[in-house]
């Protein structure tokens, strides 16, 4: 029994990886043209998007070789990456059903799906329940249950979805959503097409686009530095993006999915108002042993210089310990980005619990911080730090 077992699992993960390569090196039938509009010429070419700071190849393996080799030994996990836990166990609190005027309550659901809750509207970020985060439900699986279960979820409001990665855009969650409470969705160019293949609308704009959601609070969507694709072949085709939700006594700002790119992307923000709370990712940095960034997404470090750059006054470190996606140890972000952070002398940007809902302060001017460079923050760092894996 054992040995059919071995035989059955050893199957599917070479399906998987046929499906993976197939993906990649095959099908041109799998592009879609999901914009068909206009939008400035400095982030999109009239067929795909692109970032004007800069564009990374993220498609290639980061330590050379084949991609083909590289899917085969992430998925065998051949890699040397240090070994995650099977399961995190999860202890929720039920979120309150609402939140009135300016008290501010964030529940962190799991990866970059947070609960937000503050003037009698509940807002969620790039909502995924799903088990697996790919296609076909072949993909990387949840280490940890969602904080909050999804039928113990407040009847949502809005709904930010910063880019169509399956991490982020997860149409099985959004279609219960939709068929649950009607929340008005608010995404990026191109990224409404994608949604609608469930059968559900979302409001797409540009860089800069504004959505009025009632009296005193509106979204913008803003810039940040990214990439997008469901199958590979459809690369850049749709939009990704950041958000700033303009909000009494302070904007919340979800950062969705980004590496640094120039990092002006967090002044831009940050000159729509003063910053409240900020989700920042702080995970999936590593792909390389001692790695501190990758191209498309930002570590501990750039989080924080980033946290510096909005002025924001409270912050929360998001993307890391749901799905592995990267080298870095399960616990490697909260661990690195409490040392940055005593080290630069930041405050109020900490990770939280799973599931915990949290209590956000009142806007508070942040006081004046040194830049983080990163070379010079490593250098500073202590070597317990930096020997984390």
């Amino acid at each position: 029994m054992k040995h059919v077992v071995k035989t059955i699992g050893a199957a599917l993960l070479w399906l998987a990886v046929v499906l993976c390569l197939a993906v990649t090196i095959v099908p041109r039938f799998l592009d879609a043209r999901y914009y068909a509009g206009t939008a400035p010429g400095d982030h999109f070419d009239g067929a795909r998007f692109f970032n004007p700071d800069g564009t990374d190849d993220d498609l290639s393996p980061p330590s050379g070789g084949s991609r083909g080799g590289f899917i085969w030994r992430y998925l065998t996990n051949s890699d040397g990456r240090p070994k995650w836990p099977d399961h995190v166990a999860v202890h929720p609190v039920a979120p309150p059903a609402r939140v009135e005027g300016a008290r501010m309550v964030a529940t962190w659901v799991g990866h970059a799906t947070v609960l937000v809750q503050t003037q009698d509207l509940n807002i969620l970020t790039d909502p995924v329940w799903s088990r697996t985060a790919g296609p076909l439900g072949v993909g990387p699986a949840r280490v940890a249950e969602p904080g909050i279960a999804f039928d113990a979820l407040p009847k949502i409001d809005v709904v930010l979805v910063s880019h169509d990665h399956y991490d982020h855009m997860d149409l099985t969650t959004l279609k219960r959503l939709w068929e649950r409470d009607r929340p008005l969705i608010v995404t990026s160019l191109g990224n409404d097409s994608v949604i609608g293949q469930a059968g559900v609308p979302s409001r797409a704009l540009d860089w800069g686009g504004r959505s009025a959601i009632k009296p005193g609070v509106d979204i913008i969507v803003t810039r940040n530095h990214h990439w997008g694709s469901r199958w590979f072949a459809d690369r850049n085709r749709a939009l990704w993006s950041s958000f700033v939700v303009r909000l009494p006594g302070g904007n919340l700002f979800f950062a969705g999915d980004t590496g640094p790119g120039d990092l002006a992307w967090a002044n831009e923000a940050a000159a729509y108002g003063p910053v409240r709370l900020a989700l920042l990712p702080i995970g999936a940095f590593r792909f390389a042993p001692g790695q501190m960034v990758a191209g498309s997404h930002i570590g501990p470090i750039d989080a924080a210089e980033a946290y510096r750059r909005l002025g924001a006054s409270s912050g929360i470190g998001v993307h890391w310990g749901t799905f592995r996606l990267s080298y870095e140890g399960y616990d490697t972000p909260p661990r690195l980005l409490a040392a940055v952070t005593q080290a630069a002398g930041l405050r109020g940007f900490e990770t939280v619990g799973l599931g915990q809902p949290t209590q956000v302060a009142p806007y508070h001017p942040a006081p004046p911080v040194a830049p983080i460079e990163r070379g010079a923050m490593e250098r500073a760092l202590p070597k317990a730090a930096l020997a984390l894996p």
